[in-house]
């Protein structure tokens, strides 16, 4: 018999802004590995943000290994840290969560509590999803923006199809459509939209529910543009600045 590390088996029982936001986050970067063959179920997750994974194994109270996955010539790209956890009761929830093996191509996005909906989504933005600011020299050789985009990706087209819906219904934005990537599906949000996206994300965020990465992004562009400030734009970004 292998030996059984500690973690809490309750976490994805009961709704909080934490296990949404870990939700999310599986839902964009984790998977389920249902190993039959060990009499084995394993929930995991991966990230090049290694911060990430381990807030997610402390949330988890977990005493599991962060395996460090080195570039090489068969899987080049970014170093990735990787969390497998074996517990039954946590796969048997997040299969009651809308998750299962395999899920790639074909999730559905889940039925989530009003009320945890931007933590959930925070989630999967940090996950699997991009903050992007283009700028440029202007004349004068100030730094001038070309461009700030939201993009949201998945392999599947009904999850984005809802999101865009979810996001529309809750904000009122512009944008109705999902688009074929060169890889997954996309849904791209220009200025206005990620600007309002923006501040539903990071309102009344607690201070470690987000990848500080993506935040920054946000917080250069109003640098950039402080006539784009209004009064909740600026409490959020003295709110959540480190």
């Amino acid at each position: 018999m292998g030996i059984k590390y500690k973690v809490n088996e309750n976490f994805f029982k009961e709704w909080s802004p934490i296990m949404a936001y870990v939700l999310g986050y599986w839902y964009a970067d984790g998977s389920l590995e249902d190993a039959s063959y060990l009499r084995g179920k394993y929930i995991r997750v991966t990230s090049i943000d290694k911060s990430t994974i381990e807030k997610i194994r402390d949330w988890l109270d977990s005493e599991h290994a962060i395996v460090v996955l080195k570039p090489t010539i068969f899987h080049p790209g970014k170093t990735r840290y990787f969390l497998r956890i074996g517990s039954h009761a946590l796969y048997d929830d997040l299969i009651l969560l809308g998750l299962y093996p395999n899920k790639s191509l074909t999730i559905k996005f889940p039925e989530i509590p009003e009320q945890f909906l931007r933590d959930f989504i925070r989630g999967y933005l940090d996950g699997d999803g991009c903050v992007f600011l283009e700028t440029a020299s202007g004349i004068r050789k100030e730094r001038i923006i070309k461009r700030l985009l939201i993009i949201f990706t998945s392999g599947s087209f009904d999850f984005l199809k809802i999101l865009c819906e979810t996001l529309s219904d809750e904000l009122g934005l512009k944008q109705d459509k999902v688009y074929q990537g060169a890889r997954a599906f996309q849904l791209r949000y220009s200025l206005v939209d990620s600007l309002k996206i923006f501040e539903f994300l990071y309102s009344d965020c607690p201070r470690n529910l987000f990848l500080e990465r993506k935040f920054k992004i946000f917080g250069n562009y109003y640098k950039l543009r402080p006539s784009r400030l209004n009064l909740n734009t600026a409490k959020i970004l003295a709110d959540l600045a480190t």
